[in-house]
């Protein structure tokens, strides 16, 4: 990265956050991600804020959220007890978290801040992981009811203010997210399905194309290969969308492998 012309610019990741709290659990099929992880910080530079959004959060309007000292929000179930004993004392950012509703509100985004609101699993998770010391000032905007790719597209442009800041936008999701067909029990087997999704969405994102070309591809995302095996339900592909709306150029792999026996990747902007 050219650390001169970059030094204030926002940074930008889509990745696949895993199965609930299992890659801090030590589950063997999360070996490659929870290495990506640690080793992401070495990878960009250390951001004033972070914003992530989370495919575990879904509202009416955009909402950020707006606590001081976010508590933790565990939204998920059915694992041990230790899972409901991870603690991320990040700070939150009520300062930034109003600056953000505000560039929403002008680019005629409704938004609005939940001052209540806890960390969910999408963002303490991957960041226990990358930033453990949890010193960064965090907070988090949800997905928009509906799922509608082209607005989470236009939430993501309506950031672009963002862009001349040290911050780090990561959107929280799944490449592949059939909870059916994940190896739960770590028995992998080749899925051909998944394969030709994961290259298409490779190419999509990646390839030199206008970016009007690149957005209409994600908008109609649902005429990919196996789209609908992927993702039964889109909410965990959709932070891509925003993603790619704010970066407004092509992204770089940076994880391609396995999670849970399924292919995933990560994208770097």
């Amino acid at each position: 990265m050219d650390q001169n012309s970059s030094e204030n610019k926002a940074q930008i990741i889509y990745f696949s956050h895993g199965g609930g709290p299992l890659p801090i659990l030590g589950d063997a099929s999360h070996q490659a991600m929870l290495d990506f992880m640690k080793g992401l910080p070495s990878q960009i530079r250390k951001p004033d804020a972070i914003l992530v959004i989370s495919a575990h959060w879904e509202e009416n309007a955009a909402t950020l959220l707006g606590a001081a000292a976010p508590a933790m929000f565990y939204d998920y179930y059915g694992f041990p007890k230790e899972a409901y004993e991870i603690k991320y004392p990040a700070p939150g950012s009520p300062e930034l978290a109003n600056r953000i509703a505000g560039i929403l509100n002008k680019n005629n985004i409704p938004a609005r801040i939940d001052p209540q609101r806890g960390f969910d699993h999408g963002l303490f998770i991957p960041l226990k992981m990358m930033y453990p010391q949890a010193d960064i000032p965090s907070l988090q905007l949800s997905l928009l009811r509906g799922l509608n790719p082209m607005a989470h597209i236009g939430l993501g442009k309506a950031l672009r203010d963002l862009m001349d800041e040290n911050i780090l936008v990561i959107g929280s999701g799944f490449s592949f997210h059939n909870l059916r067909a994940f190896a739960w029990e770590g028995t992998a087997k080749p899925d051909p399905a998944n394969d030709a999704f994961q290259n298409w969405l490779i190419e999509a994102c990646t390839a030199p194309i206008p970016q009007s070309e690149r957005e209409q591809r994600l908008i109609e995302w649902e005429k990919a290969p196996s789209a609908r095996y992927c993702h039964p339900r889109e909410e965990h592909l959709l932070p891509l969308h925003v993603c790619l709306g704010l970066a407004d150029k092509p992204a770089k792999l940076v994880f391609d492998d396995q999670i849970l026996g399924k292919r995933s990747v990560a994208f770097l902007w």
